[in-house]
Parts: C-alpha cells; structure tokens; sequence
C-alpha cells in the first residue's frame, strides 16, 4: 500500500475518492489546489501522485512540472474532464505514468495504481539483475544516473527515457516488441501509453541524430530495432 498525495478542487469528488482509496489500505492526503499540493509534497514523502489537470492557483500540468523539479521517480497520475488528444501527450511529456479521464470508475484508477506500484517494485528488484551502464558507440549510457555521455559532454535523460534506452541497449540488433516495452515499462499497452512510448521514441532518436550508425527503427505491427553499426576490422 502507498502513501498518495491526491490534489482534487472538486471537494465532495476528492473526499468520495480518498475515502474509497483509504477504505483499500491507502493513506491519502487530499487538497484542493495546486499551490496547496506542492507545499504538502515538499512536505511529506509520497509514493505517488494523483492529480486534477483543471485547478485554480496552479494547474494540474504546471504542478507536476514543480514535483519533477525535486522528484523525477515518483509516479504521477492525471485525472481530467478533458479527452483531448493534445492534454493526453503534454501530460505523457512531462512525464505523467497515467492518464485517466472523467467520470471513471473508481476500482479502474485502484488497478492502475496497484500496477504502477507494482511496476516501481519490478524495477526495484531489476537493478542488481540488470546492467546500468552501456557502450553505445562512442556513447556511454549510466541508467543509474539517468545519464547519456559522449565526449565529455553529458545530457540528462528524463526516467522514462532511461528505462526505454535500457531496454533497447538489451534488445541492441534485435526486435523489442510493443507488448513487452509497454507492458515492462507502462504496466498497461492501451492506445494512450502506446502513444507515450512513442513520444519517449522520439526523444531517444533526437539524442542520437547526430550519429547515422545509431537508429531506432520502426518494425511496423511488431516493435523496434535498436541498430548499432560497428565498424568491421
């Protein structure tokens, strides 16, 4: 069970929820607008959080912007009236774990947080079974320090970009399927997190156009290679 910060302006809406969550074995701290969610973040030591993309004082979005400021590990979950396409993807890039929209049933948003929890355990227990730092080239990649290095200059990756570079570097040459990126990384392979691992696709190409012997390519209906061209003797 996992100590939640929910941020819910609707007042009877966050109450019901709190009570439903805490009814499962959760503790939940509820406010009711951004600027109250943060102070209680920096507060307090959550596992995750729940929040309203539509606030007052300060939104959703920009209130998740301030918690990766001090915490680019803890999961984030958006709660919204809005379907659009576009709030789905801004949220995915500032790197929300799920999109869930209004009005939901609450024992759906219960299972997607017990496979968030769960994924976050996995990963856990994956960090002295799996390699954390890769040659790629002249690239060095530390998974553990979310960090990507050639000639001495160093870029940040964000946590999902890690755990996608990871994933491909064990897959190098080889096909990563869709089904077991998504359902290793983002717990679920609906539409939506299909869509968040792709925009994370993206990021990774970027970071490496500048080097044609590195490409993550497409295999269209089955998943991704992650191809390295080594130069022969």
């Amino acid at each position: 069970m996992a100590y939640i910060l929910l941020v819910e302006d609707e007042t009877n809406f966050g109450i019901v929820l709190q009570d439903y969550l805490q009814m499962q074995g959760h503790k939940v701290d509820l406010t009711r607008d951004g600027e109250e969610g943060l102070k209680h973040f920096h507060q307090n030591e959550y596992e995750l959080c729940i929040l309203d993309v539509m606030m007052p004082k300060k939104d959703g979005f920009s209130l998740a912007q301030e918690i990766r400021k001090s915490n680019d590990q803890i999961p984030i979950i958006f709660l919204t009236a809005r379907s659009l396409k576009e709030d789905v993807i801004k949220g995915f890039k500032i790197g929300a774990d799920d999109y869930i929209t209004k009005p939901f049933d609450s024992q759906e948003l219960l299972l997607r947080i017990e496979v968030i929890l769960k994924r976050v355990k996995g990963k856990e227990k994956q960090k002295v079974e799996i390699p954390d730092e890769f040659d790629i080239l002249d690239y060095h990649f530390n998974f553990r320090l979310n960090s990507l290095e050639r000639g001495g200059k160093t870029e940040k990756l964000s946590p999902k970009e890690a755990d996608l570079l990871r994933m491909l570097c064990l897959h190098e040459n080889d096909l990563l399927s869709r089904e077991e990126a998504l359902n290793t990384l983002w717990g679920d392979d609906n539409y939506f997190n299909a869509r968040s691992m792709d925009v994370f696709i993206s990021k990774l190409r970027k970071r490496f156009k500048e080097t044609p012997d590195i490409k993550i390519i497409n295999v269209h209906g089955k998943g991704f290679r992650f191809m390295v061209e080594k130069a022969t003797e």
